[in-house]
């Protein structure tokens, strides 16, 4: 198993799914929550930063699976953040990517960026996401 190496905080192991009604406004670390009448998962991000993580279910975001265990897809990329952890979550557990993958997927993220910044500014017009 890999363990996270780009932050100095205690990074988690495994995750606990918490299902509510209504995201709480503090959030226990290593808990999931999970509230399936917003779509919404939450969490304070697994390398221990402190951040919050929101993810919404949706056919063209992420899936939850539960089985009494839950399962996350696609992959958490915390870019924006300062601790740039990149994780899946897989039957309660963090699933660390490598440090290559994290700054591939950080600069692939930068270059999609670019390009659509690039085409605004050449069709500003046309309404683009």
């Amino acid at each position: 198993m890999l363990v996270w190496e780009n932050y100095s905080h205690s990074p988690m192991n495994n995750i606990v799914p918490e299902f509510v009604e209504f995201l709480p406004t503090t959030l226990e670390e290593g808990k999931l929550y999970i509230s399936m009448k917003y779509c919404t998962a939450v969490h304070l991000c697994a390398c221990g930063c402190g951040k919050r993580v929101v993810t919404p279910l949706q056919p063209s975001g992420w899936s939850l699976s539960f089985d009494g265990l839950v399962t996350l897809r696609p992959s958490i990329g915390n870019f924006e953040y300062p601790c740039m952890s990149h994780y899946f979550i897989t039957n309660n557990e963090i699933q660390w990517l490598p440090k290559e993958i994290v700054m591939k997927g950080n600069k692939k993220k930068k270059t999609k960026k670019r390009k659509k910044l690039k085409f605004k500014r050449k069709f500003p017009f046309l309404s683009i996401g």
